[in-house]
C-alpha cells in the first residue's frame, strides 16, 4: 500500500479558561493531521505570565524552565516516534491513531495468565495425538504454580506480560524453591515450561525482549540405583491384598523385564506383540516420549504378566489395566 503525505502539525498551548485570571494552568499537546486534530494533556503546567504562545515553550533563563522546555522537546519526538512507527507498519495516520500508539493505547493487553490458558488449552486438545498426558498435566501444574506466585508476588491474579523482566523469573525460581519448597530439579522443569511461554509472547512481539536472557537453566545429576535381583524378586513375590496394588506392581515388574516406561506400557496394545525372527514373542512399538520406534524380546516374566491379564476387563483394547 502507497502512502500518501498528509499534512502535519504539532503545538503546546496552555489551557486557561474564559474570563480566569492570570495563573498556573495545564499544557496540552495538539496533533493535527489533514486538518483533524487530537489533543493530549502533557501532566505539566506553566504560568500564563512566562508562557510564549507563539514558541510553545516556557520563557526565561532558569534552571527549572530550561527542564521544563527539555520535557516538552522529548514529548514532541515521541509524537514523531510515534508517527514513524505507524508508518513502518503501512498504518492508518491519524491524529487519533499518533496519540493511541504514542499513549500505548492501541496495543491489544496480553496477560501472562491468559496466554498461559490458551497454551493449555491448545496442548489438552492435542492430548495423545502430540501431547502424552504427563506433558499436559506437567503444564497444567506449572500454571496453578504461576497463578499462586503472582498472588505472592504481585497480590494479583494475573500481569501484563510487557511487565516480565528478569527480577520477575529470578524471584519465581525464588518462590518455587523456598516458598513451595521444590526441589532443585522440579524448579527448572516448571521454570522451563514458563519459558515457553514467555516465548511465544516474545515472538509474537508482546514482550520485547527475552527475560530469561540471562537465566542459567542447569539441572543437578541424580543418582539412580538399580534393583538388585534379590530386590526385584521381593517385589515379584510380594502379596498384596489390595488388588489395585498387586496391578501397579505387576506393571511396574513388566516395565523391568521390557525396558518400557509406565507411559508406553500404558499404551501397549495386543497387536503390538508379534513372533520375532527367533521364533518369540517381541514387543514391536514406538515410544511415547520420542516417537522412535522399538523393539525388544518379551522375557519369560513379561510374558507371564501378559498371559495373566489377557482376560481383564480392562485389557480389552490394551495389554496391561491403564491404573
Amino acid at each position: 500500500m502507497i502512502m500518501l503525505e498528509k499534512s502535519f502539525g504539532l503545538m503546546f498551548f496552555i489551557r486557561k479558561p474564559k474570563n480566569s485570571p492570570e495563573g498556573v494552568y495545564p499544557i496540552y499537546l495538539r496533533i493535527t493531521v489533514d486538518g483533524k486534530s487530537s489533543e493530549l494533556s502533557t501532566k505539566r503546567k506553566c504560568h500564563t505570565s512566562t508562557w510564549n504562545a507563539k514558541t510553545g515553550r516556557s520563557s526565561g533563563n532558569k534552571e527549572a524552565t530550561k527542564e521544563f522546555n527539555f520535557f516538552l522537546d522529548t514529548l514532541m519526538q515521541q509524537v514523531y516516534q510515534a508517527k514513524r512507527r505507524l508508518m513502518d507498519a503501512d498504518k492508518e495516520l491519524t491524529s487519533d491513531a499518533i496519540k493511541k500508539n504514542m499513549t500505548g493505547a492501541d496495543e491489544e493487553k496480553r496477560t501472562i495468565i491468559e496466554v498461559f490458558t490458551k497454551h493449555n488449552q491448545q496442548i489438552k486438545a492435542l492430548e495423545g495425538a502430540e501431547f502424552a498426558s504427563n506433558t499436559v498435566k506437567r503444564y497444567a501444574t506449572t500454571l496453578e504454580h504461576t497463578k499462586s506466585f503472582l498472588k505472592w508476588k504481585y497480590g494479583s491474579e494475573d500481569l501484563d506480560i510487557r511487565k516480565l523482566d528478569h527480577e520477575t523469573i529470578a524471584e519465581f525460581d525464588f518462590w518455587l524453591k523456598g516458598i513451595q519448597k521444590c526441589n532443585h530439579n522440579s524448579t527448572m522443569k516448571y521454570l522451563s515450561n514458563f519459558k515457553k511461554i514467555v516465548l511465544i509472547a516474545v515472538k509474537n512481539k508482546w514482550l520485547p525482549s527475552d527475560p530469561f536472557a540471562n537465566f542459567k537453566f542447569t539441572k543437578k545429576p541424580v543418582q539412580r540405583l538399580a534393583l538388585t535381583e534379590h530386590e526385584l524378586n521381593s517385589i515379584a513375590t510380594k502379596n498384596f491384598r489390595n488388588e489395585r496394588l498387586q496391578t501397579v506392581r505387576d506393571i511396574f515388574i513388566f516395565s523391568c523385564y521390557t525396558g518400557l516406561s509406565y507411559a508406553d506400557v500404558q499404551k501397549l496394545r495386543a497387536e503390538e506383540i508379534h513372533i520375532g525372527i527367533d521364533k518369540n514373542l517381541w514387543v514391536f512399538t514406538n515410544r511415547q516420549k520420542t516417537g522412535a520406534a522399538s523393539r525388544m524380546p518379551l522375557m519369560p516374566e513379561a510374558m507371564a504378566i501378559v498371559e495373566k491379564y489377557k482376560e481383564h476387563p480392562k485389557c480389552i483394547v490394551c495389554i496391561l489395566w491403564r491404573c
